[in-house]
């Protein structure tokens, strides 16, 4: 299938603009009026969180030059995308946590986006955990070292995350409203979103192994061996 014409893009990022607002409003509005809309309320910030990504994603890839790179820790990137999803994960029963195995060095990377692509999984996986069984929902953010470098990424105790899965998802895409159907009842869209904004960013969304958990994540190189390369 032909990429999106740089005008398709920018239609659709102003379609993106242009429904963030009644979503926002949801949200103030359930916020202030009833506590116990709680539940509405981070749906809609949940999917005003989609649609920044996905406008952040339209963006780097249509401006390049706005890929600016800083030294980040990954602890500090997935702390931040712990809080942004606390709300949705309380809402769908699932216990978040944070698991940084060991300490690491700065890697080179744009915040922004990572930090992005990684609420985006996070998202999807929360929402797709609860169709997957088991007594007790759990999802960490975790970071480790592998032979190839720092990863940073989401894990969960199912079988569904696999290379498999992933692969096929992507052919089918632009073809089903399911991409993900062994993994997740929705569109996956989530999923989808990080992994453009990843490839944005010249990284890649890959399927890991942590812990005997499985999760999807990416692999981010030490700032100090980027500078010596």
């Amino acid at each position: 299938m032909p990429e999106p014409t740089i005008l398709s893009q920018q239609l659709l990022l102003s379609v993106a603009e242009e429904l963030k607002l009644p979503l926002v409003q949801i949200a103030r509005e359930a916020e202030r009026n009833d506590p116990g809309l709680a539940g509405i309320r981070a749906t809609a910030e949940a999917a005003l969180r989609l649609l920044d990504s996905y406008s952040l994603g339209v963006r780097l890839a249509l401006e390049p030059a706005e890929l600016g790179q800083e030294s980040i820790t990954v602890s500090s990137v997935l702390y931040e995308a712990g809080q942004q999803l606390d709300g949705l994960a309380k809402q769908y029963d699932v216990r978040l946590e944070l698991n940084v195995a060991g300490r690491f060095g700065p890697v080179l990377a744009h915040r922004q986006g990572l930090q992005a692509a990684l609420v985006s999984l996070g998202a999807a996986l929360i929402e797709a955990l609860p169709a997957q069984g088991g007594e007790q929902l759990k999802l960490q953010l975790a970071t480790h070292r592998s032979r190839y470098g720092i990863v940073a990424g989401l894990y969960a105790d199912t079988k569904q995350l696999s290379t498999d899965a992933l692969r096929r998802g992507r052919a089918l895409q632009s073809r089903s409203r399911q991409p993900l159907i062994n993994l997740t009842h929705t569109s996956g869209a989530g999923i989808f979103v990080a992994d453009a904004i990843l490839q944005a960013m010249r990284l890649k969304l890959l399927t890991s192994r942590h812990h005997r958990l499985y999760g999807l994540g990416t692999v981010l190189q030490p700032s100090q061996q980027i500078q010596l390369v």
